[in-house]
């Protein structure tokens, strides 16, 4: 397993020391690079919303899988349990879905809040799709839907001042619980 965030005193660093600690997340550093981000908006293996359910569900991350539509742990989530409903189709916007895709994208949403409900208590949930990279969409090329459960008090001040999510669960143990959850809904 490997080691957690160490959190080290100013005074350590090189150069002036200030009354800041430092909390380093260096497996951050992928995200905001873009590292596995397509190159290009085309549907295939480069594109992680096409890749994923190629894979096993515990390496593709994924929670469940319907017909037009599957769930899926976001990997660089906002909250503990934050997922996504994707088509398997590969569009770009909302409107680009057929009735059947439609349908089934809303009732995994549903479903989705509720299993995140029963298995982790969450007061309220944030739902969103964000069409094209000027609304916040990093992979804009496929649509998904995001379900961030949400908590009174889950916002504190590592989001904002240190940049950071504390996250209290592992990906694959939340996928284990969801999915397991999913399954007996």
């Amino acid at each position: 397993m490997p080691e957690g965030p160490e959190v080290e005193a100013a005074g350590t660093f090189a150069g002036d020391a200030d009354a800041f600690g430092r909390l380093w997340t260096p497996h951050r550093m992928a995200y905001i690079k873009g590292e596995g981000k397509p190159a290009h908006d085309e549907a295939g293996d480069d594109c992680p919303f096409c890749a994923a359910p190629g894979r096993s569900d515990e390496d593709g991350l994924v929670v469940a899988r319907g017909e037009h539509v599957y769930a899926v742990l976001n990997l660089y989530p906002y909250n503990s349990g934050h997922l996504m409903t994707v088509p398997y189709r590969h569009v770009s916007m909302y409107y680009e879905l057929d009735d059947a895709e439609t349908l089934e994208l809303g009732t995994f949403t549903q479903t989705a809040m509720r299993v995140i409900g029963e298995v982790m208590g969450p007061h309220g949930f944030n739902l969103g799709i964000n069409q094209g990279p000027v609304a916040g969409a990093g992979i804009a090329a496929h649509l998904h839907q995001h379900v961030v459960p949400r908590w009174g008090g889950d916002t504190n001040f590592m989001p904002i001042v240190g940049r950071t999510r504390v996250l209290p669960q592992l990906l694959s143990d939340a996928r284990i619980q969801l999915a397991e959850a999913w399954s007996g809904s």
